[in-house]
């Protein structure tokens, strides 16, 4: 018996095979249909009971990704919202009190719903392998578990490893799935359909969490973890910003994961939180995330040997993330004392990620030094990654392009020069295109894509499918001084240090930043990035959008003291150990204009990039700048927070800073375009 996801056949033991296969997606979800017919093949189940019920993915990706994500931007209120989690519930629920035992069969990933689905079946059986990835990240999309999640994950795992699951959004891998109960039995993936048929004839009692997990979910022992676990959010989550690890806890105190009203209280919180701009916003990211991975195109499978020039922080990194996700990679620099410390940052980033000895030794093998520059001739990909100098690099092209072969890309990771003048001196210069990525380069999702008008499209395509082969999310961008993201970020920057200029404390700075959402402050940011080179990037972009080279009297005094943040030890901060040593101070009221100088400018550029088609539309501005700079993705990225605050109060706002501290401030013209939805 099949549906459209769903297919039902009977073996010879009378064992239920209940397979999903989601049409037309590489992924299975759980959209509303799926769980619709998913209902009703329980119902037929029901009327001739099977010996049990096995669960279990077609797909190659994993078992089940989560619910349908675009279904919830149809949610208008709480009561749609309540409607659409509570019938994905009652599925559920049915599945769980079925007589017959049931165990989900799991490969890859079971992550938000899906891993919901697994824990209403009696026992979960998983394939023993890095691929596997069990988690409830619901919270990073301002929201908590809504099919049963809350409740089952904690009478499974008990309420702290269920609460680090849930609060935290992160995945857990094979092992710790299995030390926490969420699986098992781990099995070869030949093995997993025999395992599960096993756990269905042996029936064993199912789990439940520990003796002491339950002590702590009964009522006099509730209030006290809930005091814990709200401190622990607090120090990272503000309420104000992210309610949804709050409700999480909060369901938790109320029912302890006890009786029927835990699930009713499950989905009324839901159905609320579905409404909030947190949740709104935090939606919008994941689907801006999704439009850029789905940009990569297959143009990029001949690519295999990546050669890197330039072995300092950006070339080391990309060399050795390269290598990571399967490049053959050559690295290239002066002279091997250049490469070695880039050699040895890549030794500790495979250290962190491939626990496989035999996995790690292949990812080290992969990337060896070059500083003949042999590897150029063989290389799919060059990637230039040297200092930003427009003749050092037009002399670097000229020696690189007559060796490297035919349909070879040359590639720039250039932060701020555009490329018509780089490509001036080349043959092809069709062939150059930017990859700009962003420090530092593990943890950074965004490159941009970097064309110019003569720049090949089937380059560009092929940059694009190399950023999604390296997990990164490529953004299309035209070349224009400092590109998007160095655009923006660079007067956001240069206005903190003004404001520093002025008498306001550093660490009150950063921490208006902060409190608005950002990541780090901005004066700790210029320190991380190198005060030499933030100077640098800002003049180049100055001169190139025709504006004056504006002066900062205290980061000219920290440059001529070679002062230059946290790589030479001291910036505008002192670094230790890699981290800035804030001087404590008493607490400080920021000056009442502060946060609409830094953010409103940063936004004012934005509105400037649109306007010039830096990007093609406005969705792409808020990605660039969310996942390139970390922008607050509770406000859904610069531009959508300037239309919720108000287009006209924002330019209101910009006029007033603009009569107050100077002509930087006066709103760009492309805002009636922001305000009407058009295209500038």
């Amino acid at each position: 018996m099949a549906t459209g996801s769903w297919k039902l056949e009977r073996d010879s033991e009378s064992i239920a095979w209940l397979t999903i296969d989601k049409p037309g997606s590489s992924a299975n979800v759980l959209s509303g249909s799926v769980l619709s017919e998913l209902d009703a093949l329980l119902a037929a189940l029901e009327k001739d009971l099977p010996r049990g019920v096995v669960v279990i993915s077609a797909k190659k990706s994993g078992f089940v990704a989560g619910a349908d994500i675009k279904e919830f931007t149809g949610i208008t209120d709480a009561a749609s919202g309540y409607q659409l989690i509570r019938r994905g519930q009652q599925v559920l629920n049915r599945l769980a009190a079925l007589p017959c035992p049931s165990v989900a069969a799991i490969h890859g990933f079971a992550l938000g719903g899906g891993l919901e689905l697994a824990l209403a079946c009696r026992y979960r059986v998983g394939v023993a392998d890095e691929r596997l990835s069990l988690g409830l990240p619901e919270v990073l999309l301002g929201i908590h578990p809504g099919f049963g999640g809350t409740v089952r994950t904690v009478r499974v795992a008990g309420v702290r490893a269920a609460m680090e699951l849930m609060l935290s959004g992160k995945p857990v891998r094979a092992d710790k799935a299995l030390r926490l109960g969420l699986i098992d039995r781990l099995v070869p993936e030949a093995e997993l359909r025999s395992a599960a048929r096993e756990m269905l004839l042996a029936a064993p009692a199912p789990r439940r969490a520990p003796w002491l997990e339950r002590l702590l979910s009964s009522a006099p022992l509730r209030p006290l973890v809930r005091r814990s676990l709200t401190r622990k959010v607090s120090r990272r989550a503000p309420r104000e910003h992210y309610p949804a690890p709050y409700a999480i806890i909060d369901l938790w105190s109320r029912f302890g994961a006890h009786g029927t009203q835990a699930f009713e209280a499950e989905a009324r919180s839901i159905a609320h939180l579905f409404t909030t701009e947190t949740s709104r916003n935090l939606v919008r990211v994941f689907l801006l995330q999704d439009r850029l991975k789905s940009a990569g195109g297959t143009s990029a499978a001949a690519i295999r040997h990546v050669h890197v020039v330039g072995a300092g922080v950006m070339g080391g990194d990309i060399a050795a993330w390269s290598a990571l996700r399967g490049f053959t990679v050559t690295l290239q620099d002066r002279a091997i004392e250049y490469v070695q410390p880039a050699l040895k940052r890549a030794q500790e980033l495979f250290d962190k990620r491939v626990r496989d000895p035999a996995k790690n030794a292949a990812a080290r093998a992969r990337l060896s030094a070059d500083v003949a520059g042999g590897g150029v001739a063989g290389a799919d990909v060059v990637i230039e990654a040297i200092f930003e100098n427009l003749e050092a690099k037009q002399q670097l092209y000229a020696q690189l392009e007559p060796r490297m072969k035919p349909g070879a890309l040359l590639a720039t990771n250039t932060s701020s020069l555009m490329l018509e003048p780089l490509a001036a001196k080349l043959a092809r210069p069709e062939r150059l295109v930017g990859l700009h990525f962003f420090n530092p380069v593990p943890q950074m999702p965004l490159i941009e894509i970097v064309h110019a008008q003569h720049t090949d499209p089937a380059a560009v395509q092929a940059a694009t499918g190399f950023a999604r082969r390296i997990d990164k999310l490529p953004l299309p961008c035209r070349s224009a001084p400092g590109f998007m993201v160095n655009r923006v970020l660079t007067p956001y920057m240069h206005e903190a240090m003004l404001a520093a200029q002025e008498g306001v404390a550093l660490t009150v700075i950063d921490a208006a930043a902060v409190s608005f959402g950002m990541p780090v402050g901005p004066i700790e940011l210029a320190d991380v990035v190198g005060l030499d080179v933030a100077a640098h990037v800002g003049e180049i972009i100055a001169r190139g959008l025709g504006r004056p080279v504006a002066e900062v009297p205290r980061l000219s005094e920290l440059l001529a003291a070679k002062k230059l943040g946290r790589k030479s030890g001291a910036g505008f901060y002192v670094w230790q150990d890699g981290k800035a040593v804030k001087p404590a101070a008493r607490a400080a009221a920021a000056p009442p204009d502060l946060i609409d100088r830094l953010i409103l400018i940063l936004v004012n550029e934005c509105v400037a990039c649109l306007r010039e088609r830096v990007v093609e539309d406005p969705d792409l501005v808020d990605a660039a700048v969310l996942f390139g700079t970390g922008f607050a993705p509770f406000r859904g990225g610069p531009l959508t927070y300037a239309r919720a605050r108000g287009v006209p109060v924002v330019v209101a706002r910009l006029s007033e800073l603009a009569a107050r501290y100077g002509e930087r401030f006066q709103p760009d013209r492309g805002w009636p375009s922001i305000e009407s939805g058009a295209r500038p």
